[in-house]
């Protein structure tokens, strides 16, 4: 069922971005992904390589013990290879909202844009 297949996804989603397993990042993100934010009112745009660098170079919200909080907030299939979803998690003391597009390609899921903000603090 793909509901499953989505929440297996999300399982190593949200661990690569609590450990950082680089390895398992670039399972889930694809390697021609663009994430989006807004920061101080301005549109923040980074393509896989800059986002990939950035959470390689900063420590693991694992390493400081920070309590993990994830959830699936909504999920839509747009075909059975293509989905949209939105999730929630801390992430160090933030709490973040992440909507992220996904497809399917080679027989697994991988994230292929990504919008996020920060929703409050944990």
């Amino acid at each position: 069922m793909l509901i499953d297949e989505i929440r297996s996804f999300l399982t190593d989603y949200f661990d690569v971005l609590q450990t950082q397993d680089m390895a398992m990042f670039d399972r889930v993100f694809h390697k021609d992904c663009v994430l989006y934010s807004q920061q101080d009112n301005a549109m923040v745009v980074r393509p896989f390589a800059a986002y990939r660098s950035m959470v390689q170079g900063r420590e693991a919200p694992v390493v400081g013990n920070f309590p993990r909080s994830e959830e699936l907030l909504m999920a839509e299939f747009l075909s059975p290879t293509m989905a949209v979803v939105k999730v929630r998690l801390r992430l160090f003391n933030n709490i973040m909202e992440d909507h992220l597009n996904l497809m399917k390609h080679e027989g697994r899921w991988m994230i292929y844009a990504k919008h996020f903000t920060r929703v409050g603090s944990a």
